[in-house]
């Protein structure tokens, strides 16, 4: 791939890159199954994002990530891509299912070699690699055998983690055991709208308990086994603000933030299940067992945030176990991205200052931020001023919040590329730089050469 020279006439950034200071650890963010394709090549298990998206009306346009962005056979150009970006930090994940086709037992020599190149081509190109254990793709063979709703995924995750671990341990120093388990859980196990697509309370409540169970005992492994490495994980946050000043709505607002923004979290600093505010979750306890509590608990060097919105919530009685509903960005007439996810940047700032305040977490890494929009290549380029002025101005909150004595050290846009967008398909474009999806072509966006110019800055 020929050098990509400097876009000659970017928007310049409001901020520099130094006002951060020198520590700041600048990246990008993507995630195995969003981005490799390859979904049965070199050795490759079935997951269950191959089974959801194969079926019918579960994806927009019936899109699914067989092909994505092909990042398996073109990681070398992207990665030369990403280095003449100037970019010196890369979030990826590890797919569970190329690694062990079964989940456990038989391991896929070539999905190890695989990364195993991956991870080698970064350290060559000057590129530090910050390694996601689970990004949301289970092997569907452990979904055949209750998936996370199976006590029995402690045991599989930590075999997982450390076969993770002694193959790629001696190079990746940096680590995240989850990724958004809220996430994972309540829409996999809960709503049914992602994979594996189960619905209600029954396998929803068990499948919190054991990813939380799996987020700590993750941890300890890893440690165990790289003691130098500094171990996190990561949370799906939005700043939750009530709609009017009234208690119903605040107390409703405050539920809202239990089960979007606590019941991961506080478990692994030993505050347990936000369980006050959010009482339908007490059946969670029928499926703790006796040292659990303390099983819960981990010491993470650093917990991974990611923003992309604010919540604002309306008491609803007749809302199900929540009393609460959301109000949509639309609805409410505030700018808003193809999502439909409100573009708030003061929530980000909150949201620091209220993780900051947790005793027990040394430090916070933005390892998410970014929009989507609908991108288009004219004449060769993609110009998109939305993007540039969203992560310009999450920027500037995040420098208020640490020059106020926040605790932040890091920050990694989502996301690299184009990519597959989980039940929303490949309409959503969050990416620096933009994918056809056709041709597999790349072009920089005009975000792409405004994040350049300002790690350059």
């Amino acid at each position: 791939m020929p050098d990509t020279p400097i876009d000659p006439v970017p928007q310049q950034p409001v901020l520099v890159r130094s006002a951060f200071g020198d520590d700041f650890k600048w990246g990008v963010a993507t995630a195995a199954y969003q981005i490799e394709g390859a979904h049965d090549a070199a050795g490759k298990g079935t997951s269950i994002w191959d089974v959801f998206s194969a079926r019918k009306g579960k994806v927009k346009k019936q899109h699914n990530g067989c092909t994505a962005c092909d990042f398996f056979n073109r990681y070398p150009d992207d990665l030369l891509l990403m280095q003449t970006m100037g970019i010196p930090n890369f979030r990826f994940s590890l797919s569970w299912s190329r690694l062990l086709p079964g989940g456990t037992g038989a391991v896929n020599h070539a999905g190890v070699s695989y990364y195993d190149r991956l991870i080698d081509h970064c350290l060559e190109l000057g590129i530090t690699p910050w390694m996601t254990l689970y990004h949301w793709d289970l092997p569907q063979a452990l979904e055949e055998r209750g998936g996370w709703a199976n006590r029995d995924i402690v045991s599989w995750f930590g075999e997982y983690a450390a076969l993770c671990a002694r193959k790629f341990g001696d190079r990746v120093k940096h680590w995240m055991v989850l990724n958004e388990p809220m996430v994972f859980t309540g829409a996999g196990y809960f709503l049914g709208v992602h994979a594996p697509g189960r619905r209600g309370f029954g396998s929803f409540i068990p499948a919190v308990h054991h990813a939380a169970m799996c987020q700590a005992e993750g941890g300890r492994i890893l440690r165990s086994i790289l003691p130098e490495a500094e171990i996190g994980t990561t949370f799906s946050c939005s700043h939750i603000e009530p709609l009017r000043q009234q208690e119903k709505d605040i107390l409703a607002a405050r539920r809202v933030d239990a089960l979007l923004n606590r019941l991961f979290l506080e478990p692994a600093l030993g505050l347990g299940y936000p369980l006050e505010e959010l009482k339908f979750m007490r059946r969670i306890e029928k499926h703790m067992k006796p040292g659990d509590e303390e099983a819960l608990k981990y010491n993470f060097d650093f917990i991974g945030i990611q923003n992309y919105t604010r919540e604002v919530v309306k008491y609803a009685f007749w809302t199900p176990f929540m009393q609460a509903n959301l109000i949509p960005a639309k609805k409410r007439g505030v700018p808003h991205t193809l999502m439909n996810w409100e573009v708030y940047p003061e929530g980000m700032y909150h949201l620091l200052h209220k993780y900051n305040q947790y005793s027990g977490i040394p430090k916070l890494i933005i390892t998410e931020n970014g929009a989507a929009f609908a991108d288009e290549v004219r004449h060769g380029k993609v110009h998109d001023p939305k993007r540039i002025d969203f992560l310009d101005r999450y920027l500037q909150q995040v420098l208020r919040a640490k020059q106020e004595g926040v605790k932040v050290h890091g920050y990694f846009v989502w996301s690299f590329v184009d990519n597959f967008e989980w039940a929303e398909g490949y309409d959503p474009r969050f990416g620096l730089v933009h994918v056809d999806f056709d041709t597999q072509k790349r072009t920089i966006k005009s975000s792409g050469y405004w994040y350049q110019h300002f790690l350059k800055s």
